[in-house]
């Protein structure tokens, strides 16, 4: 990557511009425990599938080859304070064994999505 160009991506990382963040209430209704938190980058995202999937819940075969559920959920549970139920459940086919599935369970509602911000 020539200067300018890594440049310009220095700019558009520090400006911001171009990264989803989630804007949430946790605990919606709840005068002792309700409070508001922005959930930024890939773990905002994978927090926002995470209240799509509701009871269904997602797991790491829902999406793309290489992203890293698992560490979000991670980061989900340990920086923002969020519970989220782990099932295991076995599968079949060339590689058999098990994978996770991920339901959260502490209330949230969404507040804002970025994306639909900047449009």
């Amino acid at each position: 990557m020539d200067s300018i160009a890594r440049d310009a991506a220095a700019r558009q990382i520090n400006s911001g511009k171009g990264k989803f963040q989630l804007t949430v209430l946790v605990h919606p209704g709840d005068p002792a425990h309700e409070r508001r938190a922005v959930v930024p980058g890939r773990v905002g995202w994978a927090l926002n599938e995470l209240v799509k999937a509701g009871q269904r819940g997602c797991s790491a075969s829902d999406f793309s080859a290489g992203l890293r559920l698992a560490h979000f959920v991670y980061l989900l549970r340990h920086e923002h304070q969020l519970l989220i139920e782990t099932e295991h459940e076995a599968h079949g086919g060339q590689f058999p064994g098990s994978h996770a599935v991920y339901r959260l369970r502490t209330p949230v509602h969404i507040l804002d999505d970025a994306r639909q911000a900047a449009a």
